[in-house]
């Protein structure tokens, strides 16, 4: 059986799992650097050196006579993506980062489609000016904005993903590859480490966080959606994303007491529902 004929049922519920993974990132994140005493770059470092070590045993365990893949500009893109999440998250909601963090994806990857020459009909551009516009109408300044530093940090980490997220098209083994990309991002957020070595603060829990956001929620995260991506047409991959965002702002209420507000509720359905119709007719 290949992958692409792998049973509906265990796909939908590994894209499940993947997809809690990833809107986890974001409850791990705001609740270690909300709760514990950890901050925000050892948690980056120890995510991404936990996430290596993961991938990397996965990897050897996979393919024992295959070296990891992947290149230094991912890497890159990786760590200020890991990087930007993290201190974002010093301020803002977990509600409000993930969809700050998949509009920003989404934006870059759109913006690079037609870079390329891709043509939008009329109903994706006016998707897209939907998405754009949730997107001002939540930064635009109010009681209920989120705050700049946080947001500007968060939207940069998107476009970093966007980046990792296109270059990683053109990689080989999506596992080696981001084995690779974790194991090369290492020396970076190192560097990070020493260079906020003044604000260093630290705890088993905060600890505990960040090694389940590493390890779990990325590491295993992505290597469960790279096992279903051959079995998902392009467009419903980018689609189920949507629901990312949404699972992060239910988790947000659930575990962190947070609220939605009718800004944030707004916002969400535009650009949420903007970004639907520009996956949904594409290529139609």
């Amino acid at each position: 059986m290949t992958q692409d004929e792998k049973p509906f049922s265990r796909v939908m519920a590994v894209t499940t799992l993947a997809m809690l993974a990833f809107a986890g990132n974001s409850l791990l994140n705001r609740v270690a650097l909300l709760e514990t005493d950890i901050d925000a770059a050892t948690f980056t470092t120890i995510r991404l050196v936990s996430g290596a070590a993961v991938l990397w045993l996965i990897s050897i365990h996979r393919s024992s006579a295959q070296p990891a893949e992947g290149n230094w500009l991912s890497a890159l893109a990786l760590f200020v993506y890991a990087a930007g999440f993290s201190f974002a998250y010093i301020s803002l909601s977990a509600a409000t980062g993930a969809l700050l963090l998949f509009a920003a994806v989404q934006t870059t990857m759109l913006g690079y489609g037609l870079w390329q020459g891709e043509r939008l009909t009329a109903v994706q551009w006016l998707g897209f000016g939907f998405a754009i516009s949730g997107l001002l109408g939540l930064l635009l300044p109010g009681l209920s904005a989120p705050p700049l530093v946080g947001s500007v940090l968060m939207l940069a980490a998107g476009v970093a993903w966007g980046i990792y997220s296109i270059k990683g098209k053109t990689a080989g083994d999506p596992v080696l590859a981001t084995t690779g990309n974790f194991l090369r991002a290492v020396p970076f957020t190192l560097v990070l480490s020493i260079i906020m070595l003044g604000s260093f603060s630290l705890d088993w829990s905060g600890v505990g966080y960040a090694v389940l956001s590493g390890a779990i929620a990325s590491g295993l995260g992505y290597v469960m959606w790279y096992s279903v991506l051959p079995a998902l047409q392009a467009t419903t991959a980018a689609t189920v994303q949507l629901s990312v965002p949404v699972i992060a702002a239910i988790g947000g209420v659930l575990f962190l007491g947070e609220s939605i507000s009718l800004r944030l509720f707004l916002a969400s359905i535009a650009i949420l529902g903007g970004i639907t119709l520009v996956l949904r007719h594409k290529g139609k």
